[in-house]
C-alpha cells in the first residue's frame, strides 16, 4: 500500500525506504531546501518544520512514520514570505548568516500558535533549542515580539 503525506498542502507519495528522515526526503527528493541539514541529531533546530502544526525536528523523524499527516516547512508557511514573522524577521535584521533562520522562524511560528502573547522567559524557553551561531538572539526575541503584536493586530 502507497504512504502518502501531505506538504504544504500538497498530497505526497512516500516512494522512498521509510526510514529515511523526513530532512532528506524534503531536500532531495521533493526539492523543499529552505529546512536545512545542522546537526543531524535534533539539537540544534535548523532542521524545524511543522507536523500537523507543531514543531519537529525533521532531521531525526522518518518519513514513513509520518503517513497521512501534514507538514509543513518554511515555504508554506506563506505564500509571498509575507507572514508576519518573516516580516518581523527582517524589520530586526535579524539574519546574520541566515543557515538558522528558517527552523528559527517555524520554532517560533509553532509558539506563536500556541500563545498568541508569550512573555519572554515563554519565547526563551520555546526557542532554547534551536541554536544561532552569529548569536542574534535578542533580535530573534524582539521579531517574535513584533510579530505577535501583529498577529494581534489582525485577529
Amino acid at each position: 500500500m502507497t504512504k502518502t503525506l501531505i506538504i504544504n498542502g500538497e498530497t505526497v507519495s512516500i516512494d522512498v525506504d521509510e526510514s529515511m528522515p523526513l530532512l532528506w526526503f524534503l531536500r532531495d527528493r521533493l526539492e523543499f531546501t529552505g529546512t536545512k541539514f545542522g546537526c543531524g541529531s535534533g539539537l540544534c533546530g535548523a532542521c524545524t518544520v511543522h507536523l500537523n502544526g507543531q514543531a519537529i525536528r525533521a532531521c531525526v523523524t522518518p518519513v514513513g512514520s509520518l503517513a497521512d499527516q501534514s507538514i509543513t516547512t518554511i515555504e508554506g508557511l506563506s505564500d509571498n514570505g509575507d507572514h508576519p514573522l518573516q516580516k518581523a524577521w527582517l524589520d530586526n535584521r535579524v539574519p546574520q548568516c541566515g543557515y538558522c533562520q528558517a527552523g528559527q522562524i517555524m520554532n517560533a511560528a509553532s509558539l506563536l500558535s500556541q500563545n498568541t502573547q508569550p512573555s519572554d522567559q515563554d519565547i526563551e524557553m520555546a526557542m532554547q533549542g534551536n541554536i544561532c551561531r552569529c548569536g542574534t538572539y535578542q533580535r530573534i526575541k524582539k521579531a517574535i515580539r513584533d510579530a505577535a503584536d501583529e498577529l494581534a493586530k489582525e485577529a
